[in-house]
């Protein structure tokens, strides 16, 4: 089968994010199907970005063919990073039929965070008869408007509504990556016979191939260690999102209690702020961000780990997040504050779980968990492994993606 995924943001391990459509794309490849992935040579959330010397350049990583389309350099959430959206969607636009004609596909689904790559889907699928997708990360323009206050009469968010409403009617399957979108996707015009869920998942072998911690980073976890200090690790963004300002308060609430400190690793838009946040606190440490093959021993090194959500209407749809499942992968048990549908810390029984940005909740959680027997500790870890490995393994996912094309067919 030849699978032509369109994701503006599309990453590899070496990039960056992101990683969805790398580990599907990955293991489709492994199933022996053919993958290409058309996606924009710039992106914010990407370490490194590759330079074009034309307008569409071919690069083959690990197997999958990366079609790289030249966009503008963009910073932040305005008018660049808009007219890097069009250039994308217009010049793959205008490529559809070559696209069609080149690589033949079955199956072409549209995958990008907003839902314009939708036009292009459509149109190369029509032109190749193939079956045509659309994958959902976020409710655009939804997103944006809830988020960001932008109106619904907005010529952006007009242009993102038509795109949205064009895909529930027309594509063939609808994938949402959250667990609760059934009404909202029905309400913009969608068969919920359509619908399905893949959410997001890990890729064991990273788990298995890691790389060390920096000095710094092992020295002070040593440090910890040898002061025998209960340690509260978190790792990944620093952004209002990840209500790390909660865990803030949550250690000076904790301030007096001399056997718990907190290690934050990562970086952030926020980060600075919630380093000021912190000031006069001695229990709580900050350290730069790490490369993914190292977060698996960072994580190894913590006693409890936190993840946690800022209080957002948007969550009502549920969540799906990377990091807890790399925390489940660690063997730890968890504290998740969250206000969702879906809470994989309670449905794995691998912690607990709390209400989001309560700092009170979550210096109890980190009390409780402190006294409770190690065994007891070691079980709630090991079924989060359990869970993870059973429903998140990238195979698995991959091999529920294929069953998805293969129901068309019928």
């Amino acid at each position: 089968m030849n699978i032509f995924l369109i994701n503006h943001y599309a990453g590899s391990p070496k990039m960056g994010m992101e990683y969805r459509p790398y580990y599907l794309a990955k293991e489709w490849v492994k199933m022996g199907h053919s993958v290409s992935i058309l996606v924009a040579n710039y992106s914010h959330i990407r370490t490194v970005n590759p330079v074009l010397k034309k307008d569409i350049e071919e690069e083959n990583i690990d197997g999958i063919n990366y079609i790289w389309i030249n966009t503008p350099e963009y910073k932040g959430n305005g008018i660049g990073r808009i007219k890097n959206m069009y250039a994308f969607i217009n010049k793959t636009w205008i490529k559809a039929g070559y696209f069609a004609k080149t690589y033949k596909p079955d199956v072409v689904i549209a995958s990008s965070t907003y839902p314009s790559d939708n036009y292009v889907a459509k149109k190369i699928a029509k032109l190749s008869g193939a079956k045509y997708i659309y994958e959902v990360h976020d409710l655009w323009p939804l997103s944006p408007m809830e988020l960001g206050g932008m109106s619904k009469y907005h010529p952006f968010i007009v242009a993102m509504q038509h795109a949205e409403n064009l895909a529930y009617r027309k594509a063939e399957a609808v994938v949402s990556m959250l667990p609760a979108t059934q009404e909202h996707m029905k309400g913009h015009g969608l068969d919920l016979k359509k619908w399905h869920y893949i959410p997001n998942g890990i890729v064991v072998e990273d788990w298995m191939n890691t790389a060390p911690l920096p000095l710094v980073h092992q020295q002070l976890f040593e440090k910890l260690q040898k002061d025998n200090q209960t340690i509260v690790g978190y790792t990944g963004g620093h952004a209002i999102s990840n209500a790390l300002f909660s865990l803030v308060e949550t250690a000076r609430i904790l301030r007096e209690n001399t056997s718990i400190s907190f290690v934050l690793i990562g970086d952030g838009i926020e980060k600075e702020r919630i380093i000021n946040s912190a000031k006069g606190l001695s229990n709580i440490y900050f350290l730069d961000p790490i490369e993914k093959a190292a977060i698996p021993n960072a994580l190894k090194m913590c006693d409890i780990l936190f993840i946690g959500w800022n209080k957002n209407p948007l969550y009502r749809f549920g969540i799906s997040p990377n990091k807890i499942f790399d925390y489940m992968m660690a063997e730890k048990p968890i504290i998740h504050a969250v206000n969702a549908p879906n809470n994989f810390v309670e449905e794995a029984k691998c912690g607990i779980a709390v209400e989001a940005e309560d700092s009170h909740a979550i210096a109890q959680a980190i009390l409780t968990l402190q006294k409770t027997r190690k065994e007891e500790r070691e079980s709630m870890a090991l079924s989060g492994k359990r869970y993870v490995m059973g429903k998140h393994d990238y195979k698995v996912l991959a091999k529920q993606f294929i069953s998805i094309f293969e129901d068309i067919k019928k």
